[in-house]
């Protein structure tokens, strides 16, 4: 298993997704969302939140969280946001920073790329641009944003310190790091963690809630948080292990 196979796989996933949209699901019970019952995925944005945004945007968010609501939004600022799918999460962040504020969302999937565009012109939101590339080579300068989002996307790479170590550069001193996403509390079997399947359902990926720390810590990020919100039932993924958990981190001024 390679770094370039996973990415394929993913790739070719969440392309699948975006090409099914509106009303699309991963269909699989390990899964970064799909489905209005979908215990990830389910009850994560209230109707106001979503009201005004297109259909298509919503059907495709397949996150763990909501990392909008993990951090308070100025006007005027820079957000980036990491997988942006669909684009959900840049369209709610747009509204909170306002005509003087930008958001950048980061993808490396064309269908994606090209769903979430679509979305953005339905809204008629401006102050948005959506990138093409891999989360962890972002095409931005250094201090570029002050503030990172992502939702359930980091457990997807395969190399998350490079991920990490990218989020922090392209950060502002000061600057904020806001996610959701899949941790496990205790060790992966390895055969999970060799099951590309699986690596593109959220779960193989997944880092420990002290490896996620110590990444971030090696990173240069300070005041690191892990807060668990929804451990996954039991008959859903392994030993009811997998948790979604707020991860919040500062960039030293």
């Amino acid at each position: 298993m390679t770094d370039v196979n996973i990415h394929e796989v993913v790739r070719e996933r969440y392309g699948r997704i975006a090409r099914s949209a509106p009303g699309a699901s991963c269909c699989e019970p390990t899964c970064c969302g799909g489905g209005e019952a979908d215990p990830i995925s389910s009850n994560l944005y209230s109707e106001a939140e979503t009201t005004g945004v297109p259909a298509e945007a919503v059907a495709v968010s397949l996150g763990c969280g909501n990392p909008t609501a993990l951090i308070d939004l100025a006007p005027g600022q820079t957000v980036l946001d990491l997988g942006s799918g669909g684009g959900l999460d840049v369209l709610l962040s747009a509204r909170r920073v306002g005509p003087t504020g930008k958001v950048y969302g980061l993808d490396m999937t064309d269908d994606m790329l090209a769903l979430a565009r679509a979305n953005q012109a339905k809204a008629g939101v401006t102050n948005v641009e959506f990138l093409k590339g891999e989360i962890e080579a972002i095409p931005l300068p250094d201090a570029a944003v002050d503030v990172v989002i992502s939702n359930c996307v980091i457990n997807l790479s395969p190399d998350k310190d490079a991920v990490l170590r990218e989020a922090f550069r392209v950060l502002r001193p000061g600057g904020r790091f806001a996610v959701s996403d899949v941790v496990v509390r205790g060790e992966i079997p390895p055969a999970i963690r060799r099951d590309m399947e699986l690596w593109a359902g959220c779960i193989a990926g997944a880092l420990d809630e002290d490896a996620y720390v110590r990444k971030l810590r090696a990173a240069g990020f300070e005041d690191i948080d892990v807060e668990a919100w929804r451990i996954y039932p039991v008959d859903m993924v392994e030993d009811g292990r997998f948790i979604s958990a707020f991860i919040r981190a500062t960039k030293p001024k």
